[in-house]
């Protein structure tokens, strides 16, 4: 008996675990690599740092974007951090390109074939996705003046790799992306819907409708496709063609249009922007009617489908029995234009100071609850005026709004949280909008063409702006869109003013202050409503460094990899 415990002391038995080998047999075992990959996908909507900027403030006193943005941004402290999930993601989808390969598909070749193709082509594709997403959250610039990105790494990493690389130059990185895009567009299909009959088959595709079909069907809705990649080089062609990344890049304005453009001449051009687009979530017979992956009119690419009631429960204001906890600013309040187009500050605005939510721009009260709105599956009124009667006041209680205003986008009004009658409904997070891709194009051709130039797609940063405030209700013919028409300056002001508005609390504003080299210490204001008159109040003040522009490298992987450097004053 000693001499067997002793035995199994020192020779530990055999643990379940599993290896590479296992998955060349087993192609449901290998697939798992890849949906390590989609399990990573980070997503802007829902994460809400639009309480770092100055939309937006948060009502918990421990909410980590609140400590973000005054002043508590550390490079051992931060929630904003992409390196660990992004390169974890990456790392899967290498052992998938290196591996996949080997693994048996389908009994059948020709099958087999088309299933190497295509996991292939979506690991490019994601690989694509979070080297932009290492890029947008940790690219900076070096103690010794370069624009750096991140280390790329396109093998699997043993437990004998040499880990302590240095970081690849910003360019390298971006050439990266565009290298994985083309490959995914390569060996994916434009969308996964199958073909109808044999003359829709690739030439490279020898096996019968069916077979293709199995591999390429619809059935496989919502993976990365052609048409996804395109859209993520749009996007990380944004970023580098922006005021903080375009010195020692490549990548022009003109490129940033163009392949934005690619994906909308797919989408029918202008014509293609839905008209519903603008209550995406909340246009409850659309939602209830999406089955089997189909995306509606505005979104390119989305998550599942759910029934939750989790997100009004943390932004209904408290007499809805929610948490109130996005409190939108008088900064971006004051940022809808009048319903006639023209900015609160114009002349011509007509804008009343006693009465500032009259005549506005009708997104305002799609998107904010101001005070005497309405909300909730009854449209209960809600006073958030500070000698309000109820806990929806200002400041009246941990959970009522500190800035005058309540969320209220993204929300299903007919969500009842009520503890006697509670109800949930149908939700989707967006990863991709046709909306942000028509805003890329406007942004980027505004700047490598001017308001009026159309490129090679026949449509203008003008005419996308137009389209968008047709869309949102503005009064048309609208004038001050006319009025700044030839203006490139005065276009780029309401291009990223339209940008803040159609996006605001789904994860942009926070980047994009950052790559246009705006201030981001403007601080977060609010309103005092007391008898009936209005008073803008400092809310939250805004603490952040020039060098915060760029987001830091982890410090405990500075501390363990001395070839890796950090971006300056970090």
């Amino acid at each position: 008996m000693m001499a067997s415990s002793c035995e199994d002391l020192f020779e530990p038995s055999i643990e379940n675990l599993r290896g590479l080998d296992d998955m060349y047999e087993e192609a449901e075992y290998a697939q798992g690599f890849l949906l390590n990959g989609y399990a990573r996908i980070p997503t802007n909507s829902w994460s809400f740092n639009d309480m770092a900027t100055d939309d937006a403030v948060s009502n918990n006193r421990s909410n980590n974007y609140l400590k973000v943005a005054t002043g508590q941004w550390t490079a051992n402290n931060n929630p904003l951090d992409q390196w660990r999930n992004s390169k974890a993601a990456i790392q899967y989808l290498n052992i998938l390109l290196q591996e996949g390969d080997k693994v048996k598909w389908a009994k059948d070749e020709n099958v087999s074939q088309m299933f190497k193709d295509r996991m292939k082509g979506e690991a490019y594709g994601l690989r694509a996705l979070f080297m932009f997403h290492l890029l947008q959250n940790h690219a900076g610039w070096s103690e010794s003046g370069e624009l750096l990105g991140v280390p790329i790494v396109l093998e699997p990493e043993q437990t004998n790799s040499d880990f302590n690389k240095p970081r690849a130059t910003f360019e390298e990185c971006m050439q990266q992306i565009y290298s994985d895009v083309q490959k995914a567009q390569e060996l994916l299909p434009l969308d996964f819907e199958g073909a109808s009959d044999n003359s829709g088959l690739p030439a490279d595709y020898k096996g019968s409708l069916d077979d293709y079909n199995r591999v390429f069907g619809q059935f496989a809705r919502q993976r990365m496709t052609a048409r996804i990649a395109m859209a993520v080089r749009a996007q990380a062609a944004l970023l580098a063609a922006s005021p903080a990344y375009n010195t020692g890049n490549s990548t022009t304005w003109a490129d940033a249009a163009n392949y934005a453009g690619q994906v909308l001449e797919l989408n029918g051009g202008l014509m293609g922007l839905d008209p519903n687009g603008l209550t995406w979530y909340a246009n409850a017979t659309e939602i209830g009617g999406l089955a089997a992956g189909a995306n509606p009119r505005e979104i390119l690419w989305r998550s599942d489908v759910s029934e939750s009631n989790d997100l009004e429960r943390q932004h209904f204001p408290p007499t809805l029995y929610g948490n109130g906890l996005l409190n939108p600013s008088q900064n971006l309040v004051d940022a809808f234009p009048m319903a006639n187009g023209y900015p609160i500050t114009e002349a011509s605005a007509g804008y009343d100071p006693s009465a500032p939510y009259s005549n506005r721009d009708p997104r305002l009260k799609h998107y904010i609850l101001v005070n005497g709105g309405t909300a909730g599956p009854g449209n209960a009124t809600i006073i958030t005026a500070a000698d309000g009667t109820t806990n929806d006041a200002l400041n009246k209680v941990g959970t009522s709004t500190r800035t005058g205003y309540y969320m209220r986008k993204l929300l299903r009004q007919d969500v009842n949280l009520n503890p006697t009658t509670t109800n949930r409904q149908k939700h989707y997070k967006p990863r991709i909008r046709y909306t942000e891709l028509y805003l890329i194009y406007a942004e980027a051709a505004n700047e490598a063409w001017g308001p009026t130039g159309a490129g090679a797609f026949g449509f203008s940063a003008y005419d996308v702006i137009a389209a968008i405030r047709n869309r949102a209700g503005i009064a048309q013919p609208d004038a001050y869109l006319e009025s700044i028409k030839s203006n490139k300056e005065a276009m780029r002001a309401l291009i990223r003013n339209e940008r803040r508005l159609e996006l605001c609390f789904e994860g942009f504003r926070f980047w994009d202050l950052r790559r246009w080299n705006e201030d981001l210490t403007e601080t977060a204001t609010g309103v005092r409503i007391e008898n009936g008159n209005h008073e803008i109040i400092p809310v939250e003040a805004r603490v952040y460094g020039s060098y915060m522009q760029y987001g830091p490298i982890p410090y405990s992987e500075t501390l363990k990899y001395d070839a890796l450097s950090q971006n300056v004053g970090w």
